[in-house]
């Protein structure tokens, strides 16, 4: 079986559970230019969905315009079981939490600060990052990459959202850092969040996750689950995640 029949595009997550962030012919970009053209996405409560693809695939677009701060030109957006209205604050009231590439930090605050207005209980983020205890006091902005990834995750995941879209979570961060991180992000899913990652290591994060979609040219090219995924992922690479 060749990698694009690895899965047919009909493949959908249980029926039996309640899909909270639904995507349906969604095309979106900057101005008037589409990056990502008819993507149909599902992510139910208690599952980890991964996107992978090459750089440029439109996959930070994707979340970006799920998370309502790049326009949708065509298709529908529901959380929730409802369509998405507004922008991030409002959809983050609602119970969807961000963690973007560059983390989302207010970079003059402390790491306490920064946490405290965050939704969830301090010390549940300092459980999920015990390294945050010592830093407390420290500006975020002087934080290094991987220390500054693991407070916009540890905030993200203590809020207990209903749906976390986080990009390139592993970005910055020792992997054994990474490990307990997707740990982390496994939990949520497992208490009912429903989580959408964007990830390039493709091997580590199929180990936590439950499906996969594979974006190429702003397309789904293929979707499956993750053991069918992780089963063929040397192959993949090589068709689909280098360029």
């Amino acid at each position: 079986m060749s990698p694009d029949e690895m899965s047919p595009d009909e493949t959908s997550p249980d029926e039996m559970t309640e899909a909270l962030l639904v995507a349906r012919g969604l095309t979106a970009g900057y101005g008037a230019v589409p990056v990502v053209h008819d993507l149909t996405i599902e992510v139910s409560a208690g599952e980890v969905v991964v996107l992978l693809g090459p750089n440029g695939a439109g996959k930070t677009t994707t979340l970006l315009a799920l998370a309502g701060e790049v326009p949708v030109s065509a298709g529908t957006v529901e959380l929730f079981g409802r369509p998405a209205r507004g922008r991030l604050d409002r959809r983050v009231r609602d119970g969807l939490a961000f963690v973007p590439e560059e983390r989302g930090i207010f970079r003059r605050l402390s790491v306490g600060e920064n946490l405290r207005l965050g939704r969830g209980a301090l010390g549940t983020a300092y459980e999920l990052a015990p390294e945050l205890t010592e830093i407390k006091r420290r500006r975020a902005g002087l934080l290094s990459g991987g220390e500054q990834q693991i407070l916009a995750l540890a905030r993200a995941i203590a809020a207990r959202p209903k749906v976390l879209l986080a990009d390139e979570l592993s970005l910055g961060l020792a992997p054994l850092v990474v490990e307990r991180m997707l740990a982390a992000v496994r939990r949520a899913a497992d208490e009912g969040a429903a989580v959408l990652l964007v990830e390039q290591h493709a091997h580590q994060v199929l180990e936590i996750a439950d499906r996969g979609y594979v974006l190429r040219r702003g397309t789904i090219e293929l979707r499956g689950s993750a053991t069918e995924l992780a089963a063929r992922v040397d192959e993949l690479e090589r068709a689909y995640l280098h360029g």
